[in-house]
């Protein structure tokens, strides 16, 4: 995902360069005309477009050439990189305002009137703004307090992934089917935040009713070392007997679980399972199966 992300932005700086120089030379080998007066608010003149067309570009290109060079650099904590992805998210907006003053200041708009009319407007634009405005400042505060960051493993609403971006307005989160869920910053509430601290993977295996508890029991640590032996590359320690879980119709369920990071919770759940298996079979033991007894007269 990170090098198709830096594919487009050289991609956009090449296009940007090209229409740039393009622009330049029909600037310096073409007469420029001028166009007749539309209205007495601003006047239109080939030199206005050229200029206006370039300044653009080179907005574009600038902002597109510092979003590069944000990606580039390899943070060192979850931190660092939320801080790249809201810088990257800023200058996006930074390089829009400029555009549009400096359009309306190239067409002969007199911007500082807009400006100063602004406080008029303020209010009008604040109701309908309301959302846009609420997603930016408790951004802002979550960064601040530092509840989660790029690279985090949260739970939001149900769904659970990796934060990916964090934006001006809107959040990132990709879950392990690489779906992405772009949440407003104003919605990002009651987060669960699983990325803290480590977490255990589960599971539950069942043996017939007729196998040898106590002896199975006394035979059970040194399996569930050589499982660690054999999946230390998810598995942070030896997973641990709980007990019996339950009494189900066709066997006795026992539960297991491990430390694992959060990042592998449902493979060290997968790799948990295997091993048990397989470390059942090796003990003579083989899970019961739904059996079903006819008896005919």
């Amino acid at each position: 995902m990170k090098k198709t992300s830096d594919k487009k932005s050289i991609r956009h700086m090449l296009i940007y360069l090209l229409l740039l120089a393009a622009v330049i030379a029909v600037g310096c080998f073409t007469d420029l005309f001028d166009f007749k007066e539309l209205g007495a608010v601003f006047t239109v003149n080939m030199t206005s477009l050229l200029k206006l067309v370039i300044m653009v570009l080179v907005i574009l290109l600038a902002a597109n050439i510092i979003i590069f060079v944000l990606g580039c650099i390899k943070p060192r904590s979850h931190r660092g990189g939320s801080i790249l992805s809201l810088l990257a998210s800023l200058v996006k907006y930074v390089a829009g305002i400029i555009i549009v003053c400096q359009s309306l200041s190239l067409l002969g708009v007199n911007v500082g009137t807009i400006i100063a009319s602004v406080g008029v407007l303020a209010l009008v634009v604040g109701f309908s703004a309301e959302s846009l405005i609420a997603d930016v400042v408790i951004g802002a505060f979550m960064l601040l307090e530092n509840q989660y960051n790029v690279g985090d493993i949260v739970e939001v609403n149900g769904f659970r992934g990796v934060v990916t971006r964090i934006g001006i307005r809107t959040t990132s989160i990709t879950d392990c089917g690489g779906n992405v869920k772009i949440i407003n910053n104003s919605e990002m509430k009651n987060i669960l935040n699983r990325s803290d601290n480590n977490s255990w993977s589960v599971s539950d295996i069942s043996i017939p009713y007729e196998t040898d508890l106590e002896q199975l029991e006394s035979r059970l640590p040194a399996l569930l070392e050589e499982i660690r032996a054999a999946r230390s590359d998810v598995m942070l320690d030896a997973p641990q007997y709980l007990g019996v879980q339950s009494l189900d119709a066709s066997g006795v369920v026992l539960r297991f679980w491990v430390k694992v990071a959060e990042k592998d919770i449902y493979a060290g759940t997968r790799a948990l399972n295997r091993e048990l298996l397989l470390g059942f079979r090796r003990l003579g033991v083989e899970c019961p199966y739904p059996q079903m007894d006819i008896h005919t007269k």
